[in-house]
């Protein structure tokens, strides 16, 4: 296995190799994109079931990739900083989605701090799902929020209970 290979596991990315009217084809990414049509001009399709992780797996990755506590998070999210980096939530508040993101950590941080995997329930998992694939697709992507603290990948990461500094 190449480096590159496993460093695409590693992150969470798939790797899908198929044969389409005698073309190789190779992707390497997320599962989601793997819905995509390949070939107008063989007429040759793939999709795939959505590929999903076990809870017991989403947990460990949740638990490893949120390396903030409840109270680091929380003294974050107050910060003026935390509020100018990600995508404003489409309810006009204001309000980043990353921003919301914290608030939902700490609370699943502050309802189970043993991180007894039985304590969590669906809204949790399904919250933790949605982290470890942010935390997961933009650790890989940028390398920016390890050198550069102040950056706005680093705050993004941050508000997702992520700090690259602690790396």
């Amino acid at each position: 296995m190449t480096s590159s290979i496993r460093s695409a596991l590693r992150h969470g990315l798939r790797i899908f190799s198929a044969t389409t009217g005698g073309t190789n084809i190779r992707y390497v990414g997320p599962p989601s994109i793997l819905t995509r049509g390949l070939s107008k001009s063989t007429g040759s399709r793939f999709s795939t079931a959505k590929m999903v992780k076990d809870e017991q797996t989403i947990i460990e990755e949740f638990n490893e990739l949120v390396n903030m506590s409840a109270s680091d998070l929380e003294s974050w999210l107050k910060e003026g900083s935390s509020e100018s980096a990600g995508w404003s939530k489409s309810d006009g508040s204001g309000e980043t989605i990353g921003h919301e993101s914290g608030r939902k950590i700490i609370k699943i941080l502050k309802k189970n701090p043993n991180k007894d995997p039985d304590k969590y329930d669906q809204d949790d998992v399904d919250h933790m799902r949605r982290v470890v694939a942010y935390c997961k697709r933009h650790l890989a992507q940028e390398d920016k929020a390890k050198q550069d603290p102040n950056s706005k990948s680093a705050r993004s990461l941050k508000n997702w209970g992520h700090d690259p500094a602690k790396e």
